[in-house]
């Protein structure tokens, strides 16, 4: 590991690029004094994707856009995925065939022309056991029509010997198995989806700043027009007018809607999904996909060098800001696993994270493993719609019908200006679109010039996390060779990722360095020295 200077080294910061990179966006006093200065036809309040949906759709629309969050972007629920792509296997058992149509549209529309660069092809194996809830020929008939329903984009879903499972899943535990169901979804890093949305949303326009806390809105003659707001860095007050208000604030929605109407009825109830990240014990090639009960599927997925373990699904009433996996529910994913993954796969001693997201359901309290994950857009009494719900596959298509409902609204409060959303591009490419192997291969040759090689999995790493913006970080490490040095001997980040997070992609902390914009808390390998010399580089 590469030993960065410390504060008191001086005259050598310059030289280690720890000074702001050229290009990078405005300071968080410039960013606070432009919000403060204009006022948006659009404020979206809350950074998690469905507010950056919104907010990139938006200002693609033509739309003068502010989007806030009180902690990182996809700081909460946006980050604690399931880290799918997927048309929704389980949706067929509801005869919501429609549906499964159209979340297949979005994901392989983001798989192919969006995203490339983020999103990658799994294939599913589902395990059919002696004593399951399903029978192999139920299954085979049902992964034929879910990739039918694709119009076979991914393969033919088939059924496939045990025998030849295990060679591709070594771990896969053969015991009374009678078949296994092969189908194909696609898989991705969500925290780097959900960052090259917000960048776009910028490009378009859009002015962003996260850990901005609303501590009030704003209001003209009783309807809302704004919101104060406190940075959460150095406690700095602002605020920020607005034509029309979006709380897009996801488990915290009915918090700003009593905001505005102390007395709003609750309007969501929230599910806890948990997840376990462990190293992997041998390669895999395939995800595995459970069936636990009738409804439920447990997955253990091949994701970032590691294996994903999850998910739970249960009712949660608490402070969303305390959520958090407990021992009941990493006992419960362990104990689900251990239906297709051998013991061996699953020690404790293996386990290097563990993450709770809330996933957002319409509706009154009942069984959240059948709720729709539908999304609801409603207007409070003081005119501040509220939108929450959906899924992450189809977070394009959130945000495009989050403005077809702006633009309905009575007497038109964002104007005539706006363009419809028939209008614009359906697939516009997120920043960074590139074919990722030959930017990997581009990165191998060229990367090191004129210092030393870049590795391989260092290269692969970049062009999977960034697509073509990998040119920009190797730019960086070549300029400072400091820069090119892993941030830890196990992991493929280099430094120069960690000055890029600061300067482009508006990390403040620790945190939105090591947890959302690298693998290295995932890892397990966040350790005090790496977060001291991190935390070194943002003050930088």
């Amino acid at each position: 590991m590469t030993t960065l200077p410390t504060r008191q080294s001086g005259p050598a910061y310059p030289a280690l690029g720890l000074h702001p990179s050229a290009g990078s966006h405005p300071s968080r006093a410039e960013t606070r004094e432009q919000l403060s200065r204009a006022t948006y036809d659009l404020l979206v309040i809350g950074g998690g994707i469905l507010g950056i949906s919104t907010a990139w759709h938006a200002a693609q629309s033509g739309l003068r856009v502010a989007l806030v969050d009180a902690g990182d972007f996809a700081g909460a629920t946006s980050s604690a995925s399931s880290k799918l792509l997927h048309g929704g296997l389980r949706y067929l058992q509801t005869g919501a065939v429609k549906l499964v149509a159209e979340n297949h549209f979005e994901r392989r529309a983001v798989s192919t022309q969006v995203a490339p660069h983020l999103a990658n092809p799994l294939t599913f194996y589902l395990p059919v056991y002696k004593g399951g809830p399903h029978g192999a020929a139920k299954l085979g008939a049902g992964v034929f029509a879910y990739s039918a329903l694709s119009a076979f984009g991914d393969g033919v879903g088939h059924l496939l010997s045990p025998a030849r499972a295990r060679q591709d899943v070594p771990e896969l535990r053969t015991e009374n198995l009678r078949a296994v169901a092969v189908y194909g979804d696609g898989q991705m890093n969500d925290s780097r989806m959900a960052l090259m949305t917000v960048r776009a949303a910028v490009d378009a326009g859009a002015t962003v700043l996260n850990h901005a806390e609303v501590t009030g809105l704003r209001f003209t003659r009783g309807r809302v027009t704004g919101a104060d707001l406190k940075d959460r860095g150095d406690g700095t007050e602002f605020g920020i007018s607005a034509r029309l208000v979006l709380n897009a604030t996801g488990p915290w929605v009915d918090h700003l809607r009593r905001m505005e109407d102390p007395a709003a009825a609750p309007s969501i109830r929230l599910s806890k999904g948990a997840h376990l990240v462990l190293r992997r014990t041998s390669p895999w090639k395939a995800a595995l996909a459970t069936p636990i009960d009738k409804y439920r599927i447990t997955f253990a997925l091949p994701w970032e060098d590691m294996l994903l373990l999850g998910t739970t699904d249960e009712e949660f009433d608490g402070d969303p800001s305390e959520v958090s996996v407990t021992e009941r529910d990493t006992a419960q994913i362990l104990d689900e696993a251990a239906h297709s993954v051998r013991d061996q796969q699953l020690a404790r001693d293996l386990v290097t994270y563990s993450f709770a997201g809330l996933r957002v359901l319409p509706g009154r309290p009942g069984d959240t493993s059948k709720a729709k994950r539908e999304t609801v857009v409603s207007e409070g009494r003081g005119g501040m719609l509220s939108v929450a719900g959906g899924k992450w596959t189809t977070f394009r298509h959130i945000g495009r019908t989050v403005m077809n409902k702006l633009a309905a609204l009575p007497g038109h409060p964002l104007g005539d200006d706006m363009e419809p959303m028939s209008r614009l591009p359906r697939r516009l490419p997120l920043p960074g679109i590139a074919n990722p192997h030959a930017v990997a291969h581009r990165l191998l040759v060229d990367g090191g010039t004129p210092g030393p090689r870049m590795a391989a999995d260092t290269a692969k790493h970049l062009a999977t996390h960034y697509g073509s913006l990998a040119f920009d970080i190797a730019r960086l490490a070549n300029e400072n060779p400091a820069l090119g040095e892993r941030v830890h001997a196990d992991a493929p980040e280099i430094w120069a990722q960690v000055v890029y997070a600061r300067d482009h992609e508006w990390a403040a902390t620790e945190d939105d360095v090591l947890r959302r914009r690298t693998t290295l808390t995932i890892r397990g390998l966040d350790t005090a020295e790496i977060r001291a010399k991190v935390r070194d580089v943002l003050d930088g």
